[in-house]
């Protein structure tokens, strides 16, 4: 089989991003799962961390590792990522590398594939092999479409909207092979890191972009203080809060909860709207998502053309309930 490079994101403390086991879920559908991550020797020249990085990715998934050390992690933006992907694809002659679809992400996609000579291919919602093509499915227009591209003969380089959907299982390794290489390759033309500040989010709900389950909240929330029945829902499942551009525009909602074409793309195993109406430009960004449950006055709404479940109904009325029923049954439990 093919291998088949994933770019892991492991932090200075040795911890795995969560997008590491949709990556190499996706790449074993294709060939053999290589995890590839650009960190600094602190974390090579510790055995110990090293088994653990090994020992998680294995269970990912992973059959092979590379840590490539570099001194630039975290100095010069990208490069080291980068340099770790290419080394590793040419070095295994990869037929194809994943990536998650942020803005790093599509960064590093667009460099290596001028790099290898590949193949780019943005924001993919799937992946499949197909003989000897590699095939990514996107959507498009909107939403309105799901159509396949597909690569021949030249590596594919593809980024993957994250998503918590993919139930694909995976064959396990109790330890998968380390390898560890070191690169001191700077990068000319990339931008320096020269000060970092970490800042608490200040909540303890999932991240949007990647939680299991989302409530969004739209105009008909109303005001900014009847908004908080979104977020008290959320609570109650443990979701991520979400709003439409029209709830953020009014002031409802802070901006880095937009859902859609100018926000953020969620692709959840549910995803809850509450007053929105469904304009296309929200659709585009949610409708991935495996279940959607909407509840909306306006029985017209397009957001019921794309619901799984749709409650006609006053959002202030029944989300309550909801939220009580919620209770009773974690109570019960």
């Amino acid at each position: 089989m093919s291998h088949i490079i994933t770019l892991i994101d492991i932090t200075p403390a040795g911890e795995i991003a969560n997008t590491a086991a949709q990556l190499l879920s996706a790449a074993a559908r294709l060939g053999t799962p290589v995890a590839v991550a650009a960190v600094r020797a602190e974390i090579t020249n510790n055995r110990q961390l090293v088994a653990r990085i090994s020992e998680h990715l294995g269970t990912l998934g992973a059959e092979q590792v590379y840590l490539v050390a570099s001194e630039h992690v975290g100095v010069i933006m990208h490069w080291p990522q980068l340099e770790a992907l290419a080394t590793a694809a040419t070095t295994l002659a990869a037929s194809g590398v994943l990536l998650c679809n942020s803005i790093e992400g599509r960064e590093i996609a667009g460099r290596l594939a001028v790099r290898l000579g590949g193949t780019l291919l943005v924001d993919a919602l799937d992946v499949r092999q197909d003989n000897d093509r590699i095939v990514a499915t996107h959507s498009i227009f909107g939403g309105s479409y799901l159509v396949d591209a597909a690569v021949t003969g030249k590596p594919a380089i593809v980024t993957l909207r994250q998503s918590t959907a993919d139930e694909t299982p995976v064959v396990q390794h109790p330890v998968a092979t380390i390898n560890i290489l070191d690169t001191d390759v700077a990068g000319a033309h990339s931008a320096v890191i020269e000060a970092f500040h970490a800042v608490e989010a200040g909540s303890d709900r999932p991240d949007l972009r990647g939680a299991r389950a989302v409530v969004s909240g739209g105009r008909g929330m109303q005001s900014r203080e009847q908004f908080a029945l979104v977020e008290q829902l959320a609570a109650a499942l443990g979701a991520a809060v979400g709003a439409s551009r029209a709830a953020v525009d009014a002031g409802f909602a802070e901006q880095t909860t937009q859902v859609g074409q100018t926000g953020v793309t969620v692709s959840p195993e549910l995803y809850v709207a509450l007053g929105i109406s469904g304009a296309i430009q929200h659709r585009a960004g949610m409708q991935t998502a495996s279940t959607i449950v909407a509840i909306n006055t306006d029985a017209n709404a397009p957001i019921f053309d794309i619901a799984d479940f749709g409650i006609v109904g006053d959002v202030f009325a029944v989300v309550p309930q909801l939220i009580a029923a919620i209770a009773a049954r974690d109570s019960a439990a």
